[in-house]
């Protein structure tokens, strides 16, 4: 711990990864501050649950000291999936035929907002700084001068961008761009699923549907608050959603491009569009390069999707984000290392070749869902 004892770090970005590795850091009684751009802790955390592996989410839990915390709140069942066609025809349903951890992996689910509370409430009065949105930085002596939009300026010596899948602080390691993977998703919630979409929400039965059909997928997961998300995905070009002329805050609009561009798909899925909680948000899908390289700088490096930005099928984000908080950790407290350089090369090293292999197995996921074999391919992968 010699080369970091002393100094003053920052985290850029207060998702899972950026506290992970500060509730790891503080564990080592180093000097830490998270800057988030969310107004407070009570923000609504939109997205997907969140099932996290043993190789790496819930390995990096437990060296933070919060199994018995994540066992409280994870959602018993929330994993079980039912694969069902564009008619809604279920063709494998977990729920009938079980998932057991001695059967396979163990990968429990977790909603993002108490996921956040508990790494939240494993921290120091006063680690985050709220409402302090990233603009850009420059150094200052051997350190940063961090500027903020409505917040002022911060210094640190040494800064780790967790600040997601736009990262403003990526460009200060690397130049190299994500590419666009040919597949945009739309995202949408429903806050009452119960009440809002009957159907959907008894298909769902408190966990997720993949939907395959024509080369489009629609993934509906349960959320222990009694929402849901879902997320449409299809081929499109990279700025379809600009180029459209789709209002995405306008229900009626999104509603009329669905039914015709999923125009095959059984009308059930309708009650997902009419009585979704707007606005809907599109999203295109890119990724990092998987055989990216870069060389180390002496007090910034980077974490999650500002570093390896990936599509989301194959459930890998949140956790690689954790295994890199607890491998970024490792090497920053490590005496082994003669300098903190060294300790971020040593890191960076093993990031880019885990997340290049990941990124490879994602990708070839993303073609395999979004192809005319979707179903027989995703069955073979469920066993």
């Amino acid at each position: 711990m010699k080369n970091i004892g002393n100094k003053k770090i920052a985290i850029v970005g207060g998702g899972p990864g950026g506290l992970t590795l500060a509730r790891l850091l503080q564990m080592q009684d180093l000097e830490v501050k998270v800057y988030e751009r969310d107004l407070n802790k009570d923000v609504r955390v939109q997205g997907a649950t969140l099932d996290l592996h043993d190789e790496s989410g819930l390995k990096a839990l437990g060296a933070a000291g919060l199994m018995e915390a994540f066992t409280a709140n994870f959602r018993p069942g929330a994993e079980k999936i039912r694969i069902v066609d564009k008619d809604a025809n279920i063709l494998m349903d977990e729920h009938v035929n079980g998932t057991d951890k001695k059967e396979g992996p163990f990968r429990p689910e977790i909603d993002r907002g108490p996921l956040r509370k508990i790494l939240l409430e494993s921290l120091l009065p006063d680690t985050v700084a709220w409402n302090s949105h990233f603009t850009t930085m420059k150094p200052f002596n051997d350190s940063w001068q961090l500027e903020f939009k409505n917040a002022p300026p911060a210094f640190a010596d040494v800064v780790i961008a967790a600040d997601g899948a736009n990262s403003k602080i990526r460009p200060f390691v690397t130049s190299i761009k994500p590419f666009y993977t040919g597949i945009t998703a739309v995202e949408g919630a429903v806050y009452h699923a119960e009440a809002a979409t009957p159907e959907i929400n008894r298909l769902l039965k408190g966990g997720k549907i993949l939907a395959f059909g024509g080369e489009k997928t629609l993934i509906v997961s349960a959320k222990g608050d009694g929402s849901l998300a879902f997320y449409p995905g299809f081929k499109k070009e990279e700025y379809w959603y600009r180029d459209s002329g789709i209002d995405f805050s306008d229900k009626r609009q999104v509603l009329a491009w669905f039914q015709q561009e999923f125009s095959a798909w059984g009308a059930i899925w309708l009650e997902l569009f009419e009585n979704a909680d707007s606005p809907f948000i599109p999203r295109p899908q890119y990724c990092m390069p998987p055989d990216q390289r870069w060389d180390a700088l002496p007090n910034l490096t980077m974490l999650g999707d500002a570093a390896h930005l990936m599509p989301p099928y194959a459930g890998e984000g949140v956790n690689m984000a954790m295994l890199d908080a607890l491998e970024l950790s490792a090497c920053l407290t490590d005496p082994v290392f003669p300098n903190l350089q060294a300790a971020i090369a040593s890191y960076e090293t093993q990031m880019c070749k885990r997340a290049g292999e990941t990124a490879r197995m994602t990708l070839d996921q993303t073609a395999s869902l979004h192809s005319p074999h979707a179903i027989s391919d995703m069955m073979a992968v469920m066993g």
